[in-house]
């Protein structure tokens, strides 16, 4: 079995190739994104291996289909990359929908308390020997109301660890959790109430930019905002006009719309062309991180082996429980059992 797997970092080929010990599949790991331009590089191969970054459309798929090969297995829970509809019937699509959801519900609280107690600009200040205290005022959590878009798993951690910190939670979500204990609003009544808001959702074309200037005004004056799960649920322009209005207060981003070309990689002896990422990330209350919230040891040998898990389900049983495709309404919702090839 040979897997072409692509966007492949260290930490990428550390946890697979342990997964892997055995030596069961022969993976042949690519730097470079899957592209239509860097599709060839998967001739020969039974599979690709992709991530959240790399671009599965419509040409891309008919060339994978032309080398034969069978599967795309991603190493994520998020598909939006691929254009799923129109792969049905053409190549099949796996993917990991629950790697580690403390990761990124951990994550998102940290983002959090960094921003809102001022830790990051601590640090700094310190490594300095600056132990001066002007500007670090941050507020209490305790009593806050926070906003949480999409109680999936990693929303519902999110959750609780919120009202550990004694918030009070208001959450919306197209599909909600029966029997879940938790208040569910409209999105309207949820950006109006909200102190923080956090999102939990998959990106879909119906809820893309659900954040723009509308929305933002809709908003609670200062609402700090974090987003673990996919950058185009926020326009990036209207975000930053919200926060030179000082209608957002703070802004906590692991994702980004345009992130596929600056994200994993080293900029630092570069100029970066991307103004609208460069403006926010010079404000003083956003902090950027680059698509880090999965990263965790947990989560990647979760991520490795499910996914190699994947491979051998679809091609020794002919199908696998992972399997994804257009006809699914939603992630957490599948109306299929999936006891058999979605076709």
């Amino acid at each position: 079995m040979k897997i072409a797997f692509y966007d492949a970092k260290d930490y990428d080929k550390n946890s697979f190739v342990r997964a892997n010990a055995e030596g069961k599949y022969q993976i042949v790991f690519y730097e470079t994104r899957l592209t239509k331009d860097t599709c060839r590089l998967a001739e020969g191969c039974d599979a690709v291996c992709v991530f959240v970054n790399d671009d599965v459309n419509r040409e891309v798929i008919d060339e994978l289909v032309k080398m034969n090969v069978r599967l795309i297995a991603l190493r994520c829970a998020g598909y939006n990359n691929v254009d799923i509809e129109y792969a049905y019937g053409k190549i099949h699509i796996v993917r990991v929908p629950a790697y580690s959801p403390y990761a990124v519900a951990e994550h998102a609280m940290a983002l959090l308390l960094t921003s809102i107690r001022r830790i990051h600009k601590a640090y700094i200040r310190t490594k300095d020997f600056n132990f001066s205290l002007s500007g670090l005022t941050g507020f209490d959590l305790h009593g806050k109301t926070v906003g949480v878009v999409g109680t999936g798993k990693i929303g519902r951690i999110f959750i609780d660890i919120c009202r550990g910190f004694g918030m009070h939670v208001i959450a919306y979500d197209k599909f909600p959790a029966k029997d879940s204990g938790i208040e569910y609003v409209s999105l309207e009544d949820l950006w109006k109430r909200s102190d923080i808001i956090s999102f939990h959702c998959p990106l879909t074309d119906e809820n893309r930019h659900m954040v723009n200037a509308d929305t933002i005004r809709q908003m609670k004056k200062g609402v700090v905002l974090i987003n673990t799960s996919r950058g185009a649920l926020i326009d990036a322009e209207a975000l930053v006009d919200g926060i030179k209005q000082r209608q957002v207060g703070a802004a906590c981003l692991d994702v980004y719309e345009e992130e596929s070309n600056v994200f994993f990689h080293d900029y630092s002896g570069h100029i970066v062309d991307d103004d609208v990422l460069a403006r926010l990330i010079s404000m003083p209350n956003v902090i950027v991180t680059s698509h880090q919230a999965f990263l965790t040891e947990e989560a990647l040998s979760n991520i490795a082996d499910t996914t190699l898990q994947n491979i051998e389900d679809f091609f020794k049983d002919e199908y696998c429980t992972n399997e994804v495709c257009y006809k699914c309404p939603a992630i957490a919702n599948c109306n299929q059992d999936h006891s058999k090839k979605c076709f």
